[in-house]
């Protein structure tokens, strides 16, 4: 997941109505319903997101792009907000329980649009709130068909490359999260070993990336390329 998208997604999560989750959980706050509400919006780190020249139309697109449209047809559709304390914006009331979100506002290049399952929406809520740790137990699904901007593996709160932080470049990924973090133990961390891998071992936030293109591999700078385990 691009370190772009985890802050905005995080932010919006926050913000978005959760009776549809426990989940992923950036967005929503627990007792309310995403599909149908959305709460007032936490403060964001760092500077505003850009403002898409997407429109409405395209907006939906890209966000079901991240994910079968099996799931992402029947999601709510958020947008990200245009301002630092603005709300997110919901484009497509949805049935199944699933938020999905077009790519971010950045422009750096890429395309990182998700879609995340209640239990992934509960991670992000805890982890904007700087919580020591995102609820026990839960185990959550997040497709990121399209994959992301960019993030370190190692350090949750990075906000860029550096010559040590292994930043890494995702293609198309699903990210796991496991009601036992020790389920995580029996995974390489290195994004390079050909499979999946374990993104920010040792964090309360560890989860499992899992590589679906057929195509391409994670890329990482060659100063950051050195295996982990």
């Amino acid at each position: 997941m691009s370190r772009a998208a985890s802050r905005l997604m995080a932010v919006l999560v926050l913000m978005v109505p959760v009776a549809l989750y426990a989940q992923h959980a950036h967005f929503a706050a627990a007792g309310q319903n995403p599909e149908k509400t959305a709460p007032a919006a936490p403060k964001k780190s760092n500077a505003a997101p850009a403002k898409s020249t997407m429109t409405d139309a395209q907006k939906i697109a890209s966000a079901e792009s991240a994910a079968p449209s099996a799931i992402s047809s029947k999601a709510t559709v958020m947008d990200w907000g245009e301002t630092e304390n603005s709300k997110p914006r919901q484009l497509r009331a949805g049935t199944n329980g699933w938020v999905c979100y077009p790519s971010t506002p950045q422009n750096t290049g890429g395309e990182d649009p998700m879609c995340l399952d209640k239990g992934w929406q509960g991670w992000g809520e805890a982890f904007m709130s700087k919580k020591p740790q995102p609820p026990a137990g839960t185990a959550g699904v997040a497709y990121m068909l399209k994959g992301d901007k960019g993030t370190s593996n190692i350090d949750p709160t990075a906000t860029g490359p550096t010559s040590t932080n292994q930043w890494v470049v995702s293609p198309a990924h699903i990210m796991v999260m496991f009601a036992d973090p020790k389920t995580l133990d029996a995974y390489p961390t290195d994004p390079k070993n050909g499979g999946p891998w374990v993104m920010w071992k040792g964090s309360p936030y560890a989860h499992l990336m899992v590589p679906v293109s057929p195509t391409r591999g994670a890329a990482m700078t060659a100063a950051t390329a050195t295996k982990k385990k």
